[in-house]
């Protein structure tokens, strides 16, 4: 279930949401509801299947090294500073190089620049580099020799190539489309309506706008089977799986009924089933009107029992409503047995959702 504020339900209204039935199909049989990873695969993953980040744990072999590849993607996804630190320290590196290059081909490599005030020879090469690397120019110093010209010819064809991968990374990541949600740190079980549910909430941590968004929750667990122990996974319901605007948090909770995968559960049964709940998010990003996607999960141990989500609310200006996104992963203690205990509403057999 996605509920705008679960804990103020008079703000609903400020949503406007609804269910996206989406075309009739059969349910999924034992083989489809997998995700695409596969029967024989899922026995032989241990641990968890995705990272709290979204990253799968899986590997491709026989690809090679795909080093630019890796490269490329690391560039897109690290943050600013590290970016901007790196392409600075790949300059100042290649830089370096070539100034001891030049200190290697002899005293008499570089001349002139007597008047520059610079007298050790490695910051002159370096000073001479980065002129040559950023075909700014070398001032009054310049190469003496055969070897120190094809190094200034080398470095004059590098530099601009170097300053083109930099830029071309840099509108890569101006221009690339994508979602940064942030996720509770926890899912709890909590009080829902007469019975208990699990939930964890979500809030959109940039400022462009995000709508329709859609949520699914899948859980996945060892169960017996014909004397066997298996990973099976189950889909879980969700009463409100779509939304039309997300402007605030989402609070997302699955009831937990008869007909639910997770009647009965109790934190034992969860680690012995060595339970996990993948999530996957995709939305409408209006500022490039594209399908953005995020992914997470909790494993057994993510899972807080007998509390609830304490309320983000807080006071806005001119009466508008407002959260503070930094009480997001904050709970409220239960009395004990609250939720790690069954419902009774569970045990009950034709139970309305």
């Amino acid at each position: 279930m996605l509920t705008q504020g679960l804990h103020r339900p008079h703000i609903i209204p400020l949503v406007s949401a609804q269910i996206d039935e989406g075309p009739r199909v059969p349910p999924p049989t034992a083989e489809e509801s997998d995700l695409g990873f596969g029967r024989v695969l899922t026995e032989q993953v241990h641990g968890r299947f995705l990272t709290r980040d979204g990253v799968f744990r899986t590997y491709r072999y026989g690809l090679g090294a795909q080093y630019a590849e890796r490269f490329y993607l690391s560039a897109l996804s690290a943050g600013w500073l590290p970016f901007v630190g790196l392409v600075v320290g790949a300059m100042l590196l290649v830089n370096g190089i070539f100034a001891l290059a030049y200190v290697a081909l002899g005293a008499g490599a570089l001349q002139g620049g007597d008047g520059s005030g610079i007298d050790d020879p490695f910051l002159r090469a370096l000073s001479f580099s980065v002129g040559v690397f950023t075909t700014n120019g070398t001032g009054a110093i310049h190469a003496v020799g055969p070897s120190a010209h094809w190094l200034v010819v080398i470095e004059s064809l590098l530099g601009p190539l170097m300053f083109l991968v930099a830029g071309g990374l840099l509108v890569a990541r101006l221009t690339r489309p994508r979602m940064r949600l942030r996720f509770s740190e926890s899912a709890v079980v909590a009080p829902y309506q007469d019975g208990r549910g699990m939930m964890f909430r979500i809030v959109n941590a940039q400022r462009g706008e995000l709508s329709a968004v859609r949520i699914s929750v899948t859980l996945v667990r060892y169960e017996q089977s014909q004397g066997r122990r298996e990973r099976r996974f189950h889909q879980l319901p969700l009463e409100r799986k779509f939304v039309e605007f997300f402007p605030l948090h989402l609070t997302v909770v699955h009831p937990i009924t008869p007909d639910s995968p997770l009647r009965g559960a109790t934190p034992d049964t969860l680690r012995e089933s060595q339970a996990e709940l993948l999530i996957h998010v995709s939305a409408h990003e209006e500022t490039f009107s594209t399908t953005v996607t995020a992914r997470t999960s909790y494993l057994w141990e993510d899972i807080r029992w007998d509390a609830k989500f304490a309320s983000v609310f807080t006071s806005g200006p001119d009466g508008a409503v407002a959260i503070d996104v930094e009480r997001l992963d904050r709970i409220e203690r239960l009395a004990e047995g609250a939720t790690s205990t069954p419902a009774p509403l569970e045990s009950v057999a034709g139970s309305p959702h």
